[in-house]
């Protein structure tokens, strides 16, 4: 049984990435939160927007960043991040 007390990424050392849910998926991304909302809560704030990861694909930087806690840099993070896959998916529809 995991620890529930474990952070996100100390989970993701011991047990793997495929132990961690998106929310702490996206933590481990956020890093550090803000003066009002950790990095779970914002991870949850997505969440609580788009359902799930896959809804966040194409979205722009000002949507990304009207969610509390998500500023310039963490929205450029994930716009980085989505577009790293998106070439990783097309390289691989390419190899297959």
């Amino acid at each position: 049984m995991i620890d529930k007390s474990l952070t996100p990424g100390k989970k993701l050392r011991l047990y793997g990435a495929e132990q961690c849910s998106e929310k702490e998926l996206l933590s481990i991304i956020i890093n550090n939160g803000t003066k009002s909302n950790s990095a779970d809560e914002i991870a949850e704030k997505i969440l609580d927007k788009y359902g799930t990861v896959y809804y966040l694909q194409g979205k722009t930087l000002a949507e990304l960043m009207e969610i509390k806690g998500i500023g310039p840099v963490k929205a450029t993070q994930f716009a980085a991040i989505y577009e790293l896959f998106r070439r990783l998916i097309r390289h691989i529809e390419r190899e297959s």
